[in-house]
């Protein structure tokens, strides 16, 4: 057994995991998820803001100070969409070590897929092909497989509820005609990226990270947030349809007070729902099963295995 750290520093949001790892069993000491919005402006300037550098500073802060009190004997960091995207990308990962002493590994899309994949089918049986779809700032990863084995389809695509909300999401509440070409341009990447028999073939869906776990927890009124009740929650193909509907109409001070919704998320779950929503209709889905299990997950799985 290790006690192993892992911090993901996402597009839009940074988070710690402090787990007990043992085999295929991960117990959670501490989770926390704090909304920082790395990839704010990335898509239009190819860098990181400042302001943005500060946010994330502030919570790997925070961060390392519960790690060393929990006197964690490994910690592993992942860096994703945003990092491997921007221009000061390397100097900002150059900066997280020098100042917290944390080595943020910048993974490849491919990467990113494999340990979703991993943290969200862990402990699952094989039977199922599986679809695990994570749904990110920058990117959203398509990853196709059995549980307990390796993908045999993954894909990385340059689609993200930041990236997305700032290419197509201008008006507030957003226009009919936005939101028109930001469903279109979901939809060709979805059938451009993803093969149809890998779509045909899918017999299970699983939705990880900030928007699908919003999304079920709006779905079923939660305030205050309850891992427990989103963990394993079915959310339907018309649940998100109506849920994307509810958010479109609604400016982004209202959608702050939706009863489910991170009032940080309220900028770009719009964006995010429909790229979810679009998902499951693009593989013939009726629902997906919302999962709290994801690459924090799968990357503390892997880091024991490697010793």
């Amino acid at each position: 057994m290790a006690r192993i750290a892992v911090v993901d520093i996402g597009t839009n949001s940074t988070r710690l995991l402090v787990a007990e790892v043992d085999g295929g069993r991960v117990e959670e000491l501490e989770r926390r998820t704090t909304v920082t919005g790395l990839g704010q402006g990335v898509e239009a300037t190819g860098r990181l803001a400042d302001e943005a550098i500060a946010r994330v500073s502030e919570a790997l802060g925070a961060y390392r100070a519960v790690i060393d009190g929990l006197g964690t004997e490994r910690i592993v960091a992942v860096a994703t969409s945003a990092m491997r995207d921007a221009e000061n990308g390397p100097a900002f990962r150059d900066q997280i070590k020098e100042r917290f002493g944390i080595d943020a590994r910048t993974i490849s899309g491919d990467e990113e897929a494999r340990l979703t994949f991993l943290g969200a089918t862990a402990g699952r049986e094989s039977g199922s092909e599986t679809l695990v779809i994570d749904i990110g700032g920058g990117s959203t990863e398509y990853v196709t497989g059995k549980a307990g084995s390796d993908p045999g389809f993954h894909v990385s695509t340059r689609m993200g509820s930041v990236r997305f909300t700032e290419r197509h999401l201008m008006s507030d509440p957003p226009s009919h005609q936005e939101m028109t070409a930001l469903g279109d341009d979901v939809r060709g990447v979805v059938e451009g990226d993803v093969p149809a028999q890998t779509r045909r073939s899918v017999e299970l869906g699983i939705a990880v990270a900030g928007t699908a776990t919003n999304l079920a927890a709006i779905d079923q009124e939660l305030d205050p947030y309850d891992p427990e009740k989103i963990h394993g929650y079915r959310l339907s193909l018309g649940a998100c349809e109506r849920i994307v509907a509810q958010l479109a109409g609604l400016s982004v001070a209202e959608r702050r007070q939706v009863t489910g919704l991170h009032p940080d998320r309220a900028p770009t779950i719009v964006a995010g729902a429909v790229i979810l929503l679009e998902s499951i209709r693009a593989f013939g889905l009726e629902e997906v099963e919302i999962s709290e299990t994801d690459i924090l997950h799968g990357a503390a799985l892997a880091a024991w295995h490697e010793g």
